[in-house]
C-alpha cells in the first residue's frame, strides 16, 4: 500500500517535471493529443520535437515495466473491437474538447485555466459514468 501511493507520486512528479521542462524549454504545452495530431498532420518543423516526446513516453513506459515489473500489470481479455472503439471515442472527446487529460488536466489547471478546469471536471464525471455502465450495465468488466 505505500509504495502504490509513493509510485504514483513518483509518476506524478515526473509528468509534472515533464510538462514543466517542454514548456520552458520549447514554449509548448504538454498536450499528448495535440502533439500526436502534429505528427499526423504535420507541419514544416514541428515533427521532430513532437516524435521525440511521443517516443519518451513509449520508452519510459517500457523502461518502466522492465525495471519496475510489480509495478503495474495490463489487463487483458478487452474485445479488441471495443479497444478501438473506446480510442476512437477518445479521439472525438479530445478533439471536441480541444484537448486531452494532459493538456488540460497537467497543464491547463497548472495554468489555472478555468476552460480546463471544466473541461478535467467533464473528463471525470464521463469517465465515471462509463465505468458505471461498463461494470453495471454491459457486463463487460
Amino acid at each position: 500500500m505505500t509504495t502504490t501511493w509513493l509510485m504514483a507520486l513518483a509518476g506524478g512528479v515526473l509528468i509534472g517535471l515533464a510538462a514543466t521542462l517542454l514548456l520552458w524549454l520549447n514554449g509548448r504545452v504538454a498536450g499528448v493529443s495535440g502533439i500526436l495530431a502534429g505528427v499526423v498532420f504535420p507541419r514544416r518543423g514541428e515533427v521532430a520535437w513532437r516524435v521525440a516526446f511521443l517516443a519518451g513516453l513509449v520508452l519510459a513506459g517500457g523502461v518502466s515495466i522492465t525495471l519496475l515489473p510489480d509495478m503495474a500489470t495490463p489487463r487483458e481479455g478487452f474485445s479488441p473491437l471495443l479497444l478501438v472503439a473506446a480510442g476512437l471515442l477518445v479521439g472525438f472527446g479530445t478533439s471536441l474538447g480541444n484537448g486531452c487529460t494532459s493538456g488540460h488536466g497537467v497543464c491547463g489547471l497548472g495554468r489555472l485555466s478555468l476552460r480546463s478546469l471544466v473541461a478535467v471536471l467533464t473528463f471525470m464525471a464521463t469517465a465515471v459514468a462509463t465505468t458505471w455502465v461498463v461494470r453495471h450495465v454491459g457486463g463487460w468488466a
